[in-house]
């Protein structure tokens, strides 16, 4: 090896380690885009009119504009509950869900995008005023197995079976029909109270000048809430459906529920901090275009909320968030203290078992000592200066290499004292040969 490094021009070694820093470079690079490109989540989002599809759509367009390590693949599952499904099979990264509907077992919240509030409205000029006064009378349920469970909770609370109150499933887009055809005394709705969704629930209803949507309060709310479910007590401000004269003209008791994003739970949290990070952020930029991202809030953060945080959003809400040393700032400090200690006791192991490669000093002194015999049997002068010539070669090639211990020059002493005796030799078989002292042999 050390002859052909030596026989090697030295522009050729140039090019050969310049070609070997182009190497290590390029795979250094590679390495860090692979680490660096971004990273791709799928979302699965559903609602009976788009809106959740939308506003999804707004924050992954600026996840992608503003550069963010993180994209955001949008699936239209259909409805909310489809949504929730979709996410409770695996097939989403996280879903937009609302905390009611589906199973959410591996769910944990990242971001409040809205708060859904329950509405139970009887047409104008109707004398249920009260969910007592819902006895013997059919409601309209929109959404049908969307809202089972607050049908579910009003029953239990209420005994509304007992009370012959019957429930029917009706699409969003036959509400009306229903209430105009009398199919129903009341429907109950749940939508967030922003500008739109109010337009849709007042225009289920021929209004006049004098006559406006009757909202039935849920009293026994707080009962409810305490039962430590999805829901919460809520109180609809006055003039929420009309503000003069207001509708209603006092504030209404309900029920209220978070629509959330949520991730799965065993998603990195490293990954989900800096996705709440950009979520919000787009929140920021975002809201005067979408109401509903202007609604987005921080989830509970309490540990036995309904659906818990994820560990990362809460990290990012608490601002406890790990930096780069934060998080290997210890493995980065004992590594080498690991390894090197490893590689103590590896060596001195080796040592105490007398174990040692055998290297290129002892090759060098075997193929030494093999010429003895080989000297005395050369009969051309020519032969002897070829055997000069590689013992100079092997001897200068040995004493070029670096001595590491004292075992190391230990052995290049033999190796010099062997050289000299060999020289030694040639100089006595070279005597022998020119005819000053008679005899063939050799008393080396």
């Amino acid at each position: 090896m050390d002859r052909f490094h030596q026989t090697l021009p030295i522009w050729v070694r140039a090019v050969l380690l310049a070609g070997l820093v182009c190497l290590i470079a390029g795979a250094g690079l590679v390495a860090y885009q692979y680490y660096e490109r971004p990273k791709t989540l799928t979302v699965a989002v559903g609602s009976f009119d788009g809106e959740a599809r939308q506003a999804a759509q707004l924050v992954a367009g600026h996840l992608a504009t503003t550069n963010s390590p993180i994209r955001l693949k949008i699936e239209n599952a259909g409805d909310v509950l489809d949504a929730a499904k979709a996410f409770a099979a695996g097939k989403a990264d996280l879903a937009i869900v609302r905390a009611d509907v589906g199973d959410l077992s591996q769910a944990r919240a990242v971001a409040v995008m809205a708060e859904g509030v329950v509405m139970i409205v009887a047409p104008p000029g109707s004398n249920i005023t009260s969910i007592a006064k819902l006895r013997d009378h059919t409601v309209g349920v929109a959404g049908g197995e969307i809202n089972r469970n607050v049908v579910e909770a009003l029953k239990k609370e209420y005994d509304l079976t007992h009370a012959n109150v019957t429930f029917k499933d009706v699409a969003p887009t036959d509400l009306r029909r229903a209430i105009q055809a009398k199919e129903v005394a009341a429907v109950i709705v749940v939508v967030p109270l922003t500008d739109r969704y109010l337009t849709l629930v007042k225009g289920l209803f021929r209004e006049g000048a004098t006559s406006a949507p009757v909202l039935i309060p849920i009293d026994s709310a707080g009962a409810i809430t305490d039962a430590k479910g999805p829901y919460e007590s809520f109180d609809i401000p006055k003039g929420t459906l009309r503000g003069s004269p207001p509708v209603p003209d006092d504030d209404v008791t309900t029920l209220r529920v978070p629509y959330l994003l949520v991730a799965n739970r065993h998603l990195d949290q490293e990954l989900v901090a800096e996705l709440t990070k950009r979520v919000m952020a787009a929140r920021r930029d975002l809201a005067s275009q979408e109401p509903l991202i202007a609604g987005m809030a921080t989830p509970s953060l309490d540990a036995d909320a309904y659906i818990a945080a994820h560990p990362g959003a809460a990290a990012f809400y608490n601002g406890t968030e790990q930096s780069f040393m934060d998080r290997w700032g210890n493995v980065i400090y004992l590594t080498p203290i690991v390894f090197g200690a490893l590689a103590s006791v590896f060596a001195a192991a080796w040592r105490f078992l007398g174990i040692r490669n055998r290297d290129a000093t002892e090759g060098t002194l075997e193929r030494l000592c093999a010429l003895r015999e080989h000297i005395r049997d050369l009969e051309d002068e020519a032969e002897l200066r070829k055997i000069e010539d590689d013992i100079d070669v092997m001897l200068r090639a040995q004493l070029a290499k670096p001595v590491n211990d004292e075992e190391g020059g230990a052995e290049a002493l033999a190796l010099i004292a062997l050289a000299q005796r060999l020289d030694n030799l040639v100089h006595h078989r070279r005597v022998v040969l020119s005819g000053r002292v008679p005899g063939r042999g050799s008393t080396g």
